[in-house]
């Protein structure tokens, strides 16, 4: 029967793969003791069927498309937010997981006599606790021989699994709890008191904070949209939408807050919620976009998962949820107007996405000289990410949006997760099993304390050093590299934090791990 199967996994890669796939999700469902492993099982599953039928493994170049699809779709997801936090604490996380990763080599040179293997063998050991492929293709070229592959395919699954069994073991320790994300945008409903008597509309809002905008009065028991000559009373109602800061300065300048007064009502003015779906909006800012010749007043846009102020320079992008204020008899002029079709989240500039991905791969080519006189690049994952993370940050160049939708781009990224963690798994399953054969279980333990090494360090540096500990996850995350693993951070820590502390010590710690190998092999 084991024939049977390894004859007919062997045929097929692709069936193999997907097995791995989907065997692989449904394991990382089951919860034991609290604790479930997500998209990281599918390594689990992917070792196995790669240990059953050695020939199963995809070609390469299957796994690098599915790590290029996750690097490139984290990086244009989270661009601004990282060269934000660059300007803040990015530096030291990235210094944090620069000593965790030196350290981590120095415990592998000085298992190599201990253990009875080569030095070149220890540098494999220490690319695989990183799980860094790049770090790997530089300890080959530096060793001449293929030694490092052997510690490497030891270590790596180590690599994988380590950093989630200890990250989760320090999050039920330390019971942390997560800030509720800071709210953008606020609506609030005002009844104006004797101080704005006889005032405009526009007169009042030459008054208001900047990023506050009026989106309907109420007078004589009727809501109205807000017409620059509108003259007001005290007792009127003003809809406002702005940051809750510049709320609070409004109540204070013009009445008190009354919620419900003009919500209940909407009977001539309703607020309507339109998905963006239509190609001739996207890449225009609010103040160059059609709107019908009936009055409507856009609040702010929900993008994701965020919502954003509505204002005039801010650019339109596939996906964008509208929140206006219209004539109620007109609501549906609207949605038909800006397409309402929930089909623009799904839509994909694949120029866009294939010129920032050929730019990456570009850029992941390009050698950089090292002191020593060897090179090193940032390779098929480094490359793509820092390309995304720039491209992401920009938002537009010209014609060419970068972003993608926030739906879309989970999808992405999740597909991408599956394929590369499924590919690289099932390859490494065969060596894997002739390595411990071979070599024994010590060499088992010393990937171990390789990896352990790299981890406690980062967890126990960054909680003594009171970093947020959504940040601290994420920082561990980069610092060992495995999609796998940010994505179980995100399980454990559910902001976005995880993902840009990924974004900020992916790539560097990329760079320090090639530069470390080759300063131990030089």
């Amino acid at each position: 029967m084991l024939d049977i199967v390894r004859t007919l996994l062997e045929a097929s890669p692709l069936l193999a793969l997907f097995l791995a796939i989907a065997t692989g999700y449904a394991l990382g469902q089951i919860s034991i003791a609290g604790v479930s492993f997500g998209a990281g099982a599918v390594l689990f599953t992917g070792l196995i069927i790669g240990a059953i039928a050695p020939k199963a493994a995809p070609p390469g170049l299957v796994g690098t498309l599915g790590l290029v699809m996750f690097v490139y779709g984290v990086g244009i997801q989270y661009g601004p937010q990282f060269f934000a936090s660059l300007r803040g604490p990015g530096v030291k996380y990235i210094a944090l997981a620069a000593v965790a990763v030196i350290a981590s080599l120095l415990v592998a040179m000085s298992l190599a006599s201990p253990l009875g293997i080569s030095m070149a063998t220890a540098a494999g050991l220490f690319a695989g606790s990183g799980t860094s492929t790049p770090t790997l293709q530089a300890a080959l070229a530096a060793a001449g021989n293929q030694d490092p592959a052997i510690g490497y395919s030891v270590s790596y699954p180590f690599g994988v699994i380590g950093p989630i069994v200890l990250m989760t073991i320090m999050t039920a320790l330390v019971k942390p709890t997560f800030k509720t994300p800071s709210q953008n945008v606020r609506v609030a409903e005002l009844t104006l008191e004797s101080k704005c008597e006889n005032q405009t509309v526009e007169d009042v809002s030459a008054v208001l904070p900047s990023d506050i905008k009026i989106i309907a009065v109420r007078q004589h028991h009727v809501n109205a949209p807000p017409l620059a000559g509108t003259r007001l009373h005290e007792g009127d109602g003003l809809l406002l939408v702005g940051s809750p800061a510049s709320i609070e300065q409004a109540k204070a300048a013009m009445g008190h807050e009354d919620p419900g007064r003009i919500s209940r009502d909407r009977a001539n003015y309703d607020v309507v919620r339109v998905y963006v779906s239509k190609a001739a909006f996207v890449g225009k800012n609010m103040r160059e976009i059609a709107l019908p010749d009936f009055p409507v007043v856009i609040s702010h846009i929900r993008r994701g998962d965020v919502d954003i102020m509505a204002s005039s320079d801010l650019t339109i992008e596939f996906g964008d949820l509208l929140v206006a204020a219209v004539p109620s008899d007109r609501k549906t002029e609207v949605q038909r107007h800006f397409g309402d079709s929930i089909k623009g989240n799904a839509e994909l500039s694949f120029v866009s996405i294939g010129v920032g991905i050929a730019l990456g791969l570009l850029l992941g080519m390009i050698p950089v000289p090292l002191p020593g006189g060897g090179t090193f690049s940032l390779g098929v994952a480094g490359g793509p990410l820092v390309m995304a993370l720039v491209l992401g940050w920009l938002g537009r160049t010209g014609p060419l949006g970068w972003r993608i939708p926030v739906v879309a781009n989970l999808v992405l990224r999740n597909l991408g997760l599956s394929v590369f963690i499924g590919s690289v798994a099932i390859g490494a399953g065969s060596p894997f099993v002739q390595t411990v054969a071979t070599n024994g279980i010590q060499i088992l333990l010393g990937g171990a304390a390789v990896l352990f090494t790299l981890v406690l360090i980062v967890l126990a540096g960054g909680y003594l050093l009171r970093i947020p500990f959504d940040d601290l996850l994420g920082v561990c995350a980069g610092s060992t590299g495995n999609p796998a693993i940010v994505v179980a951070a995100g399980r454990l820590a559910p902001t976005e934090r995880t993902d840009i502390g990924y974004a900020i010590c992916f790539p560097s710690m990329t760079i320090v791990k090639i530069i470390a190998v080759q300063v131990l092999l030089s």
